[in-house]
């Protein structure tokens, strides 16, 4: 079924990636060095998707700005969820946007064209779920199917039957879309779930077709780590990384793959990149530093003699000669719950300066706009616009 429009779910924040979402959506948080919406275009893209709709909401200008109306010659429409009130209210914002049968994503999972096609070629009903066969649905939607049709569909399951998971790649006929409207909302929220349960009910068939291949997420600032490395080795990212030709690498640095090398990137005498370390675009490695398993965000700045280690970066961060981030396991505050022995070193948002010679104790997460003076031991979670001093 080529030719298909596909509206991506785009709109959300991503509470629970505070505080690399404090200036962008979840969609545009790196993976591989590109952000996670630009790897969903492109497998739409690769499945045959001749047009985008693309739900946006929480700084929105961001992702507007950052593609504009195409993603390699696929036009894109923009339409607007002034308020995150639930998946079914974004793809109702979508409906004027669409005519007929619509393929509907989540921007901020990364699922393999496969999944897609196989999705597509399966439709022949009011609505197809794609699903995919998991040890643990645990925190994700679980579905429950008899000969190909879904009998039970829901978030987080409550019990322990042999749910397979939900991986949020929708078929949608125009009778979904009355059903979504017809679902009674949660909390104030029209989740999309909820419509294909009601088409369920009134006897519509909804059917569920089991799919193999790459689909990841990040729910919470470790899994970036997962996410980024889980695409070595597929076909988004070869399995020895790449180095781009605008790099500039010093002959005595050493490169230990598989990583990710962007455009302008600098890579300084000495220094040690990988394995398992991505870096974004203007990205300079200091002579002797040493990176590994991290994922390094654009315009960042790594001191001479720095080492880092199992950490996560936003924009225009500047990490300090001789600064220090051992890796994890650490525990992590998010929000009100505490993550123990998690594999964080440090997660630092957005224009964080360290002044050099700081210490990052395993699963710190510093806030954008943040500094922090020279010597100074930093741990726990930082608010941002901190000053922090020795």
């Amino acid at each position: 079924m080529n030719g298909t429009t596909a509206i991506v779910l785009a709109a959300g924040e991503g509470n629970r990636l505070h505080p690399l979402t404090k200036n962008r959506p979840k969609p545009m948080l790196p993976a591989a060095a590109k952000p996670i919406l630009e790897h969903v275009f492109d497998q739409l893209v690769d499945a045959g998707i001749t047009e985008i709709v693309v739900v946006v909401g929480y700084k929105r200008e961001r992702i507007q700005s950052h593609f504009g109306p195409s993603h390699q010659d696929v036009p894109l429409t923009y339409v607007t969820q002034d308020k995150q009130l639930g998946t079914g209210n974004a793809v109702l914002a979508a409906e004027a946007a669409v005519d007929g049968t619509c393929l509907v994503v989540n921007g901020d999972q990364i699922a393999a064209s496969r999944i897609i096609r196989d999705t597509l070629d399966a439709h022949d009903a009011a609505a197809t779920v794609a699903l995919l066969q998991r040890s643990s649905v645990a925190g994700y939607g679980g579905v429950l199917v008899d000969e190909g049709r879904v009998t039970t569909i829901v978030e987080d399951p409550p019990d322990d039957r042999e749910y397979l998971l939900n991986a949020g790649i929708y078929v949608l006929e125009p009778a979904a879309f009355d059903a979504i409207r017809a679902a009674e909302p949660r909390a104030g929220e029209r989740l999309l779930v909820d419509g294909l349960s009601k088409l369920i009910k009134r006897g519509d068939a909804v059917r569920g077709t089991i799919s193999e291949g790459l689909w990841v997420d990040a729910t919470y600032p470790w899994d970036l780590l997962d996410v980024s490395f889980e695409l070595f080795g597929t076909e988004l990212v070869p399995e020895s990384g790449t180095v781009h030709e605008s790099a500039t690498v010093h002959d005595s640095a050493v490169i230990r793959d598989p990583v990710v090398v962007s455009r302008d990137c600098v890579v300084e005498p000495g220094a040690v990149v990988g394995p398992y370390v991505c870096l974004g675009e203007n990205t300079t490695v200091g002579s002797n530093a040493v990176v590994e398993r991290s994922v390094i965000d654009t315009d960042t700045r790594i001191g001479a003699n720095a080492t880092v280690i199992e950490c996560v970066t936003g924009t225009g961060v500047r990490i300090g000669r001789g600064s220090t981030v051992p890796g994890g396991p650490g525990d992590v505050r998010v929000a009100d719950r505490v993550f123990e022995n998690e594999t964080l070193g440090a997660l630092l948002a957005d224009r964080v300066h360290d002044r050099g010679s700081v210490t990052y104790v395993p699963g710190t997460l510093v806030g954008p706009r943040t500094e922090i003076q020279a010597g100074t031991t930093v741990r726990g979670t930082l608010e941002a616009e901190t000053e922090v001093r020795s």
